[in-house]
């Protein structure tokens, strides 16, 4: 059991026995934490201060010229701060740290939870919990989005991102008392955040018996904190949904920053948490929606069906879905800038997107329902358990579709990055190495049979070559 310095509150020593030193130094970075609240929320309001100013700024200023750059141009400066530093950098940082910008950055969060202190406090309705929001929020925000060109212009960013965060500060106000319930339940990338954290190799570990055996000493008052994202912190078994905030460190001396094989979590854990929101998110979501949104503006194919389309629309004399009449916080509108969409654009990038998530997501998921079948007699959870063996390459993948946001915006800029090509496909091929052993250990816990693990992993090979395949046709071949 963990023995707190009277010296030094941060210096934890242990029995004989004792732990190597970086696990001593994460105990003490996990206390600090606990012991430094007010310090993490002046920084807290530091993040929001500047997201607010990069948000709605550029909004009221004029689009920038041609002639605008980065350094020189407000409005770029904060397209490249919100789409090429900050989502995807956020996302790699949930594998390295776990959610850690959630606990301790988040804007969103912050305002949610400061919202609630102060707000009516009413019980959470069972419609809000529902499991499946998560994965709704994501297909809608990420197909909104496209529509309205999110990423090159500010007012749609002010919609979405601000949107989001109106909200998140509504159900703050509305439910909960000093909790963050937007977070766990309605915001548009916890899930994603969520599968990626299982990745992490940080974690809050419990203690159960340390925690069911703890006596208050006497004469003291009794331990409280508040998990503001509403975790079961006695019986929590993993990263996912625990924000990294520090507020429960040594609690009964049985919390501890700690850290753990990143595997970890998807073996021994997911299992016995079967979730089929996660699965059809890794699966629609993360490998089908968020690749087709990348895919469209470049595919022969969705070109070919918007032709055929107006073709049709001509000959029965329907002209108005082919002018760009809509607002352009409903469809992409400026005129100005020869930028526009028409109403039948917006359809058929909806119906290919839509398209290519259930292409993939069958596809795959198949491959995953033959791995499922091999190990045994058919069971949803352990189809739901292989499924987060893609956790990896779904992740990277969408990071890589982030981070060429990124890598374009410098292009524009002169600074041209001779390694990308390089780094992304070492990158996609090493996503597909740790998805393809995560598939051998939990086939591993499957079946006691070597031929059985065997072929199960190879009909996961299937459906990590499907996602892996259709993030590289991204950079080298747009189908």
């Amino acid at each position: 059991m963990a023995v707190v310095s009277t010296h030094d509150p941060y210096a934890l020593t242990r029995a004989p026995g004792a732990a190597p030193k970086i696990d001593a130094v994460l105990a003490r970075v996990g206390l600090w934490l606990r012991d430094h609240q007010g310090a993490i929320r002046r920084v807290q309001w530091g993040v929001v201060v500047a997201y607010v100013a990069l948000l709605v700024l550029p909004a009221v200023l004029p689009l920038p010229p041609r002639a605008a750059h980065i350094w020189t141009n407000l409005t770029l400066f904060a397209q490249f701060v919100f789409w090429g530093l900050w989502w995807p950098f956020v996302l790699l940082s949930m594998v390295l740290v776990g959610r850690l910008w959630c606990g301790l950055l988040c804007p969103e969060g912050a305002l949610s939870e400061r919202m609630s202190e102060h707000g009516r406090g009413g019980a959470i309705p069972h419609w809000l919990q529902w499991k499946g929001w998560p994965f709704l929020a994501f297909v809608l925000t990420t197909i909104y989005g496209q529509l309205t060109s999110v990423y090159q212009y500010p007012g749609p960013a002010l919609v979405v991102l601000g949107g989001s965060t109106v909200a998140a500060m509504a159900v703050g106000y509305l439910w909960g008392r000093n909790k963050r319930v937007w977070c766990r339940f309605l915001c548009p990338v916890t899930g994603v955040f969520n599968l990626l954290a299982k990745l992490s190799p940080l974690h809050f570990r419990v203690d159960p018996p340390q925690w069911s055996s703890w006596k208050k000493p006497h004469g003291t008052h009794l331990e409280t904190f508040n998990c503001a994202p509403l975790v079961a912190v006695r019986t929590m078994r993993g990263a996912g949904a625990c924000h990294i905030c520090g507020r429960c460190a040594d609690f009964r001396g049985a919390v501890t920053l700690a850290r753990r094989s990143p595997n970890f979590e998807i073996v021994h854990v997911a299992g016995d948490m079967p979730n089929k929101w996660q699965s059809a998110l890794i699966l629609f979501g993360l490998l089908g929606v968020a690749a087709g949104a990348f895919h469209w503006s470049g595919s022969a194919l969705y070109v070919a069906i918007r032709q055929g389309l107006a073709d049709r629309l001509v000959d029965w004399g329907l002209i108005w879905p082919l002018e760009p009449a809509l607002p352009w916080y409903m469809l992409t509108n400026y005129p100005d800038l020869n930028d526009t969409m028409t109403p039948l654009d917006g359809f058929v990038l909806v119906l290919y997107v839509l398209g290519v998530a259930a292409l993939i997501g069958l596809s795959a998921g198949l491959c995953v329902a033959a791995a499922a079948r091999v190990c045994g007699k058919w069971s949803w959870p352990r189809f739901h358990h292989l499924a987060q063996a893609l956790i990896p390459v779904a992740g990277c993948g969408v990071f890589l579709g982030l981070s060429s946001l990124t890598v374009t915006m410098l292009k524009a800029e002169g600074i041209v990055l001779p390694f990308v090509g390089v780094l992304r496909a070492t990158l996609l091929i090493g996503a597909g190495l740790w998805a393809l052993y995560l598939a051998w250990r939990i086939a591993q816990t499957k079946t006691g049979s070597s031929a059985r693990q065997a072929f199960a992993v190879l009909a996961m090979a299937g459906a990590i070559a499907i996602g892996g395949a259709v993030w590289a046709s991204l950079f080298w071949r747009f189908f």
